[in-house]
């Protein structure tokens, strides 16, 4: 029996009334019932627009001129409303904080089955049920907007959880995640589509999404569909990398040790990946490219000393945690969602005082400073780079640390164009801020911090939500930054930045400093990965399935490796 199509794309174009060209172009699509499917691209390539026509904020949040046909379980949704879309749809955005409505989480997950009159003891059966899923039940009574990122974006699945609709659209549904949540996400996804819900994912963590299988990849670029067929023959055909989408690492392994990849080789998981037929080949290349790394004796610069933090004197957010950062490194900080890390970096900078301990740079206790005084010192870009712009202009958004500091004007000029030119953005002195992409808002938000001439610079999340192209960007400059002489500490989910940029690790998991060591081996640690809610390597599950007899240091074989592949191409 053929299966009902329940979303159908047919000559479709939409452009918005604000934009000059349209955002998408003739697209002709069919989605079957109880399919699963992943839409991916890179930023700006229309994957979030299409969704938004599905679940009907277009046309009725975001206006525009449609062309062309969309029905959605048989309703054609630029004459249906949104309310009737909603009974058909269900969505979980990108930005936890717009989906919020109740005043703790029970109410928030609770929303919609009050707005179905369900009874209420039901309903309170229902929502600590969909709780303990996403491991949230110890928060019901908690301000949702109060939690960290990745406890938001367990909320919002649990509302669409307990929602009754045919159809769910998940937006960007890792950003902010760490990596063992991401993965339980993934699960409870795939669990919801095993009840023959038809699921739409759009995502650009490729390698994470297919933790569990998909029907369909649909690649879309610039408002098109690139290729619309199943994983392993999207995988294989390299198209991926091409469009700003990364390719899972265990294939970029293969790939370098000489493997040809076909679909009959099952590569959309390492579980189904043939490594069989490549394992001499990857045995022969670790062979021939794997050399040790001598340890580096660096000058240590700030020591974080026995620090210990509570918020409400009752839960220790820090316990008595002991760190070093060594001048000219960049450092990961990683752990899971709420573990501390971000609180962490805020006693370092001096927004919040500790309860015990002190923080030392050379030297010298920072307690004696102003938080001015430290800023001149240790700099922090903050992972939203719209939280910390206050100015229209890029030169005055730069300048202003500058100016608060009464410097002369013809330093100040000096220094801003100084600053702009090595974060690229020296042609854009005389722009609005509002006319720059999200990347480049984030490096004017750098651009404000180095023109302070700190010695440590903090980042938390800088390539949340990016592309596969605008992360490398980022990280590039970071990486000719940190080559320049910047002490650089990165606060960090994302577990390809921390293999591919920072040499060391410190994972810090409930207030608890676990592991301080070498970036790749925290995640072949099994043990280690599963307390931080880590994700341990596919490159590591690889070199075990190819029989590789050190597999520990074939990750550190393709570090390094992919670096200089990197730098070549750049």
């Amino acid at each position: 029996m053929d299966k009902k199509v329940v979303i159908e794309f047919s000559n479709f174009g939409f452009q918005y009334f604000s934009q000059s060209e349209p955002t998408l172009h003739d697209i002709n699509l069919k989605i079957y019932e109880g399919e699963k499917i992943l839409i991916a691209g890179p930023s700006g390539s229309g994957k979030s627009t299409l969704g938004n026509c599905i679940n009907g904020l277009i046309p009725f949040a975001y206006k525009g001129k449609i062309t062309g046909s969309l029905k959605v379980a048989g309703i054609e949704t630029k004459s249906a409303s949104l309310f009737k879309l909603s009974t058909k749809v269900g969505t979980v955005l990108q930005d936890s904080d717009g989906q919020f409505f109740g005043l703790n989480v029970g109410e928030d997950i609770a929303f919609s089955l009050e707005n179905d009159m369900v009874p209420q003891e039901e309903m309170k059966q229902k929502v600590e049920k969909i709780a303990e899923i996403v491991d949230m039940k110890d928060h019901l009574q908690n301000d949702p907007h109060a939690l960290s990122g990745g406890q938001k974006q367990r909320v919002s699945l649990a509302g669409v959880m307990v929602d009754d609709v045919d159809i769910l659209l998940f937006d960007e549904p890792l950003a902010n995640l760490d990596p063992k949540t991401g993965k339980t996400a993934i699960e409870l996804i795939d669990q919801i589509a095993n009840e023959n819900r038809t699921i739409i994912i759009i995502e650009h963590r490729l390698e994470d999404v297919l933790h569990r299988s998909v029907d369909r990849i649909i690649l879309v670029d610039e408002g098109r569909i690139i290729i619309d067929d199943t994983p392993d023959v999207v995988l294989a055909s390299g198209i991926l990398a091409k469009y700003g989408v990364r390719e899972p690492l265990y294939m970029t392994a293969a790939k370098y040790a000489g493997a040809v990849i076909t679909p009959q080789m099952h590569p959309a998981s390492l579980d189904t990946f043939d490594v069989s037929s490549m394992k001499d080949r990857i045995l022969s290349w670790y062979e021939a490219n794997h050399i040790r790394e001598k340890q580096k004796h660096l000058k240590e610069m700030l020591k974080i000393e026995d620090i210990c933090y509570s918020y409400d004197g009752v839960k220790t957010v820090l316990n008595h945690i002991n760190a070093s950062v060594y001048e000219g490194e960049m450092l990961s900080i990683v752990g899971k969602n709420g573990a501390g890390k971000t609180t962490l970096a805020s006693i370092v900078c001096g927004f919040i005082k500790p309860d015990e301990g002190r923080i030392m740079m050379d030297e010298e206790d920072l307690s004696k400073y102003t938080i001015s005084e430290r800023a001149e010192k240790i700099g922090i870009v903050m992972q939203n780079p719209n939280q910390m712009i206050s100015k229209t202009m890029i030169f005055d958004e730069v300048a202003l640390g500058l100016k608060v500091r009464n410097i002369p004007e013809e330093e100040i000029k000096k220094r801003v164009y100084d600053v702009l030119k090595i974060c690229g953005l020296y042609e854009f002195r005389n722009w609005p801020v509002s006319a720059l992409s999200f990347g480049q808002k984030k490096r004017v938000t750098i651009a404000s911090i180095l023109v302070l001439n700190p010695q440590i610079l903090i980042l938390d999340e800088p390539t949340a939500g990016q592309d596969y192209h605008h992360y490398s960007e980022i990280m590039e400059f970071l990486k000719t930054l940190n080559e320049n002489g910047q002490t650089i500490i990165m606060i960090t989910h994302d577990m390809h930045l921390m293999l591919e940029y920072t040499d060391r690790a410190i994972v810090i998991t409930d207030g608890q400093k676990l592991a301080d060591e070498k970036a790749f081996a925290v995640l072949c640690d099994t043990e280690l990965t599963e307390k931080a809610n880590l994700k341990e390597t596919s490159l590591f599950a690889l070199a075990n399935k190819a029989g590789v007899s050190d597999p520990l240091g074939f990750v550190e074989c393709f570090i390094h490796y992919d670096r200089k592949e990197r730098e070549n191409e750049g």
